[in-house]
Formats: structure tokens, C-alpha cells, sequence
């Protein structure tokens, strides 16, 4: 895997973490300390999720059963369509603007972070090259959702920014899944 290709993975990932941050951000409740957190808690889970993914992947693939690149495709694939699926729903919560949804939310939206490094950084053996693919993952979510709330105050008049974020995301990972299954 190339650089160019994780940080195609990276964005894709980072779409879930922008569109709840397009949502946070829309509301003028939300103190600045608190987007802060937020932003931490995205790139910190989006990395340590991947990483942990990754590992395990990498542990599955030589000791237990060899994952081929056609199932890690279809499950890549299958993540983007369910991104697709959730950008489709209609719903404001306004339990995003919660302090204890930090860290939760953090975890919610990087749970395709596990299943991505899960799949596609199972056969890096050296884990410091790991290492670095999982923190540029982390440190561009962490870029994208602090450009995410940096803009929400012009983002505010337009609403269907937000719906369509998740919507990007999964035609990125599909379009993945397709060059892993067939280059």
C-alpha cells in the first residue's frame, strides 16, 4: 500500500467524523472548548482504531486464516455502503452537543477505522510503517473536522452540506473496495 493510497483511505474515513462535526458545528450551543474535544477525540480514535485494526488483522491473516483482497474489498465496500445508507437518513440529534457524547461519538465514528485497518493494513509486517499510516489517518481527520468547524458558520444557511458528507465518504471507500479486488 502507497501513501497516495492511505491518505485516499484516510479521507474517506474522515467523511463520518467531518459530517457529525458539520452537525456539532451547525449549533451555536456548542462552546469552543468542546469542538475542541471533539476534533482530539475523532483523530485520536480514527488512529488508535486502525491501529488496533491493523494489528489484528495482520495477527489474523498469519496465524489463523489468510484474508485475500477480495473479502477485504467486499467488507471495504460493504462499510461504504452502509456510509451511504446513514448519509441517506434524515435525523438531528441534538444529544451530538452532550459532553459525554465525546468520546463516544469519537468511538462511533471510527469504528470503520478497526474494519479498514482490519482489512487493508493486514500485510504490513513492519508495525512502525503501521505506525505512521494509522497516525496520518488520525492527523487528517483531526485536519478535517477542525477545517469542518472552521466553516460552520457559513455552513450553517446550507443544510444539505451535512447530509451529503457520509455520502462522499462511502463512494470513496467503494471505489476503494473496487482497486483492491481488482488490482
Amino acid at each position: 500500500m502507497e501513501v497516495v493510497d492511505v491518505i485516499i483511505v484516510s479521507v474517506a474515513l474522515a467523511m463520518d467524523a467531518f459530517g457529525v462535526t458539520l452537525g456539532i458545528g451547525v449549533n451555536d450551543k456548542v462552546k469552543r472548548l468542546e469542538k475542541l474535544l471533539y476534533i482530539f477525540s475523532f483523530g485520536f480514535f480514527q488512529f488508535l482504531l486502525s491501529f488496533i485494526g491493523g494489528i489484528s488483522g495482520y495477527l489474523f491473516n498469519n496465524y489463523l486464516i489468510p484474508i485475500s483482497s477480495t473479502i477485504g474489498g467486499i467488507v471495504v465496500g460493504s462499510v461504504g455502503i452502509l456510509m451511504i445508507v446513514d448519509g441517506l437518513k434524515n435525523n438531528d440529534d441534538s444529544i451530538l452537543t452532550k459532553k459525554t457524547m465525546i468520546i463516544i461519538l469519537g468511538i462511533s465514528v471510527s469504528i470503520d477505522a478497526l474494519v479498514i485497518g482490519f482489512t487493508i493494513f493486514n500485510n504490513i509486517e513492519r508495525i512502525s510503517v503501521l505506525f505512521l499510516y494509522t497516525i496520518l489517518i488520525g492527523l487528517i481527520t483531526l485536519l478535517i473536522c477542525t477545517i469542518g468547524f472552521s466553516i460552520c458558520r457559513f455552513i450553517r444557511k446550507i443544510s444539505f452540506v451535512k447530509q451529503y458528507a457520509n455520502l462522499f465518504g462511502g463512494l470513496a471507500l467503494i471505489l476503494f473496495s473496487i482497486k483492491i479486488i481488482f488490482f
